[in-house]
């Protein structure tokens, strides 16, 4: 997140000058996607965690590119996903170095450890995964937007086909679930 909340919290209650109720929720709504949109704080990785992690799992099994992507968002819950712009250029300097070897298999470069390469990974053993690292460093963190972005989810449900007394009473639940948000924070 890049700032802080609005100073009023969300906009709960508010019918935005409009005198439509349905206002306040439609800009809380906005408010929480840009909150709790993932884009502005993604974990940043070096070349060096891409180079590592597709060593590891290349340790485990032959693997094909597109198979090393899906495995490291996967292991790091969803916070790094490494794109095949950095993926592939690895894999052809890892090719280059002699640490990996590809070979066609239903169309597919898969590629897989050289005696060199396993020696390589050896030397890793006790190391935490690249992708133990990239959740760790976003920790619970990633618990949270998510739980915000599913809420906003069902706000906008709510709002969208509710009736106004079920958005009101949705109003009211949010308006108390942000009293608890800073109740936790003035717990410190």
């Amino acid at each position: 997140m890049n700032g802080s909340f609005p100073s009023g919290g969300f906009g709960f209650g508010s019918s935005g000058g409009t005198g439509n109720p349905l206002a306040g929720v439609w800009e809380a709504m906005d408010q929480l996607r840009t909150a709790f949109d993932p884009r502005p704080n993604a974990t940043r990785v070096s070349r060096g965690d891409v180079r590592a992690a597709v060593l590891a799992l290349l340790a485990e099994e032959p693997m094909h590119g597109y198979q090393i992507i899906r495995e490291i968002e996967e292991r790091s819950g969803g916070s790094w996903k490494p794109s095949a712009g950095s993926v592939y250029p690895t894999l052809q300097l890892l090719a280059d170095e002699g640490l990996i070897d590809a070979e066609e298999q239903n169309g597919r470069k898969t590629y897989s450890l050289t005696e060199a390469g396993r020696e390589a990974t050896a030397d890793a053993d006790g190391k935490p995964a690249p992708w133990e690292a990239s959740a760790s460093r976003s920790g619970s963190h990633t618990a949270l937007p998510k739980a915000g972005a599913e809420l906003a989810g069902v706000a906008a449900q709510v709002a969208r086909s509710g009736s106004p007394e079920q958005v009101q009473a949705a109003v009211e639940v949010l308006a108390d679930a942000r009293r608890r948000l800073y109740s936790i924070l003035a717990e410190k």
